[in-house]
């Protein structure tokens, strides 16, 4: 038997990937990184490919070939927090169908390595590269009034 049986099959992984992208709906930082607004297809594209990974049918890969999930991530800004988010409505959602503690620790070490490698960028948010390469934090606009008084 492969994991995939063990932990009930494809209604297993549907029901994880559903209650993920419940979680990933109501998040302002990760919506925006899903380009079609109903979440259906990437939600089913998520399911095969877990259920694939985890031992079932290969529809994904007669589907979409190699998985490449670094490639597909990369038009993505996924820095640590995106990740931590991402984890975050992983962990709600595997919280929630309450898999067996060996087979919860096991998928969770598998997604927990997976998220840590689709990170792309350290780059915070608030600090960008100058044309000549060097690291510049954000100016912050002073008004008139507060220079007058230093």
């Amino acid at each position: 038997m492969t994991f995939y049986d063990e932990v009930g099959g494809y209604a297993t992984f549907e029901r994880i990937v559903d209650g993920f992208y419940r979680e990933v709906a109501l998040d302002p930082v990760l919506k925006p990184m899903y380009p079609e607004e109903d979440l259906g297809p990437a939600a089913e594209r998520f399911t095969l490919f877990l259920v694939q990974y985890w031992g079932g049918p290969t529809t994904y890969g007669e589907r979409r070939g190699h998985p490449r999930l670094r490639m597909r991530h990369m038009p993505f800004r996924v820095d640590s927090d995106a990740r931590d988010r991402w984890l975050r409505c992983m962990r709600t959602s595997l919280d929630e169908i309450q898999l067996s503690p060996l087979h919860d620790a096991t998928l969770w070490d598998y997604l927990d390595r997976a998220a840590h490698a689709m990170v792309n960028t350290m780059e915070h948010p608030g600090i960008r590269p100058t044309p000549a390469g060097r690291t510049e934090l954000p100016t912050r606009e002073v008004s008139q009034d507060s220079t007058e008084n230093t």
